[in-house]
C-alpha cells in the first residue's frame, strides 16, 4: 500500500499563489506517475496536472496551463503543485494521486490512478 498526504491548501485572494505538497509513504515503487486532481462542489473530479517520476514529463489541463506547475523531489518522495494567479474557478478540494507504473502518456481519468490522498481544500475568494 502507498499512503499519500497532501498539505498546503487554504483561503487566498484572486491572483494569489499557493503551493500544494504531497508526500508518499509505505510501499516503495521504483517507477510511478503522480498527478493532481480537483473536485469542486457539485462537479466531477477533474485532472489538473501529472508528472512521470523517471522522465519528469508533465501534462496540464488547459484551464491551468501556464499558471500551475507540477514538480517532484525524488529523495523526499514528494510532489508539488505550484499554483499562481489563482481564480475563483480554482476553488476545489485538491487530491494527490499515484499510479504505480511508468506510462508513456500521462492518464487524465480518475480511475486510472490507484492511490489517492484525502485531499486539501483550496478556496479562492474574490
Amino acid at each position: 500500500q502507498v499512503q499519500l498526504e497532501e498539505s498546503g491548501g487554504g483561503l487566498v485572494q484572486v491572483g494569489d499563489s499557493l503551493r500544494l505538497s504531497c508526500v508518499a509513504s509505505g510501499r516503495t515503487v521504483s517507477t510511478y506517475t503522480f498527478a493532481w486532481f480537483r473536485q469542486a462542489p457539485g462537479k466531477e473530479r477533474e485532472f489538473v496536472a501529472g508528472i512521470t517520476w523517471s522522465g519528469g514529463r508533465t501534462h496540464y489541463a488547459d484551464v491551468v496551463r501556464g499558471r500551475f506547475t507540477i514538480s517532484r523531489e525524488h529523495a523526499e518522495n514528494m510532489v508539488y503543485l505550484q499554483m499562481n494567479n489563482l481564480k475563483p474557478g480554482d476553488t476545489a478540494v485538491y487530491y494527490c494521486v499515484l499510479r504505480p507504473e511508468a506510462v508513456v502518456t500521462i492518464p487524465i481519468q480518475p480511475n486510472e490512478y490507484e492511490y489517492w490522498g484525502r485531499g486539501t481544500q483550496v478556496t479562492v475568494s474574490s
